[in-house]
Formats: C-alpha cells, structure tokens, sequence
C-alpha cells in the first residue's frame, strides 16, 4: 500500500482537493524548498520570499482544480503560482527597492545576501573572495528584468528543462530558449563589466597601535 510520503504529486494535490490536510503538509514539505528558493532569487530578500511561499501554497489549495497535467507536472504548476505571486509583488514595490544600488547601466538592483559557507579560520581571505564571487553573481541576476530573471533561476539555478519552464512560464518552449540566450547574455556582460570596474577602494582607517588603543 502506497503511503501519502510516496505518493506522486498528482496524487497528493487530488487529495488536496478532496480536502486532504495531510495530503498538503506531505506536498507542503517536498516542495517548500524551491518555491522559496525560486522567491529568494527573483526578490533578493528572505522577508519576501516566505511572504511568498505562504502565499503560493494557499494559492494552491484554491486554484488545485485548475491544474491539468497535460500542461506540465505539479511543480511547473506551483513555480506558475509562485511566479504570478512574485510579479505582483515587484509590481507593487516598483517605487520601492530596498538595499538597492544603480549598475553601470542605471539599472536598479537588490542586493543579496551572501550565502556562503563559514569562513575557514586557516584562509579567511579565500573564502571572502569567494563569498564576494557569489553575492555578485547573485547581484547580477537580481539586475536582470524578470523575465530574463526567472528563467535563469529556473533552468539554470533550480535545473528544470525547457518543457519545464516553459509550463511554469506559460510560454512556449522557443520563448524560453531564446529569452534564456539573451539572460546569459545579460548575465555575462553584467559581470565582465564589473570585472573591468575591480574592486572598490579600501577605506581609509585611522592608525592604531597593536593594542587596539587610539
């Protein structure tokens, strides 16, 4: 006998529309991590992306008679939700971006926070640079419009398909590879130009002896 923790997800959001409380925490928990990881990319800021989850999740439980599974499976279906909740939110703060900064083509950007492991106490320096590399990739996908945005964070960071994406999108397969050559394109040029900018100058400290006393 098939227990809910192995059903299908087709199985479990049927349940859910019979009014399956278990059946959702099951789906709930499988599928929670890349809603919010997918939130997380397309806003930058952790407050928002479990504002999101939240409400994707609800969303679900309203809108799970509409899924049809020949449009794609139950987590294309769920990215498109989260999608919409998500645009409506950057809509809505349009005149509002937190923690922004202007790139060198007056774009605005949301800075990420860095998610990069502990520093290692025996080469700390390494391990910042290393950080500082993913914040800004991070930066730089966070610069992108939103629909060259989501499709890197889906097909390349969250790995789906272009079948995949595209039923989460609702955009034909073409669409996707095409808006996902020009994203790269994007992407790379973003960072190269960073790159020619170098780092920003040290600040200025005022001198102190070894004891840490002025």
């Amino acid at each position: 006998m098939i227990t809910l923790f192995q059903a299908s997800d087709d199985d479990l959001l049927r349940r859910i529309r019979e009014g399956d409380e278990r059946a959702f925490m099951v789906l709930y928990r499988r599928r929670q991590g890349m809603v919010y990881r997918f939130a997380l990319r397309m806003t930058g800021r952790e407050s928002l992306a479990e504002e999101v989850t939240q409400e994707a999740f609800m969303a679900l439980i309203r809108e799970a008679g509409k899924y049809d599974s020949a449009r794609g499976p139950v987590a294309s279906y769920l990215y498109g939700i989260t999608r919409n909740i998500i645009l409506q939110c950057l809509r809505r703060e349009a005149g509002y971006v937190p923690l922004s900064e202007v790139d060198g083509d007056g774009e605005h950007t949301l800075a990420a926070k860095s998610t990069g492991g502990a520093i290692a106490l025996w080469d700390p320096l390494e391990d910042l640079a290393r950080a500082e590399a993913v914040a800004q990739v991070q930066r730089a996908v966070l610069a992108l419009p939103a629909k060259y945005r989501e499709v890197i964070a889906l097909c390349e960071l969250e790995g789906l398909d272009y079948a995949a994406a595209g039923a989460a999108l609702g955009a034909p397969i073409g669409t996707v590879r095409s808006r996902l050559h020009r994203a790269r394109a994007l992407l790379l040029a973003k960072l190269r130009a960073h790159e020619a900018r170098g780092p920003a100058p040290a600040p200025k400290l005022a001198a102190r002896p070894c004891g840490g006393q002025a």
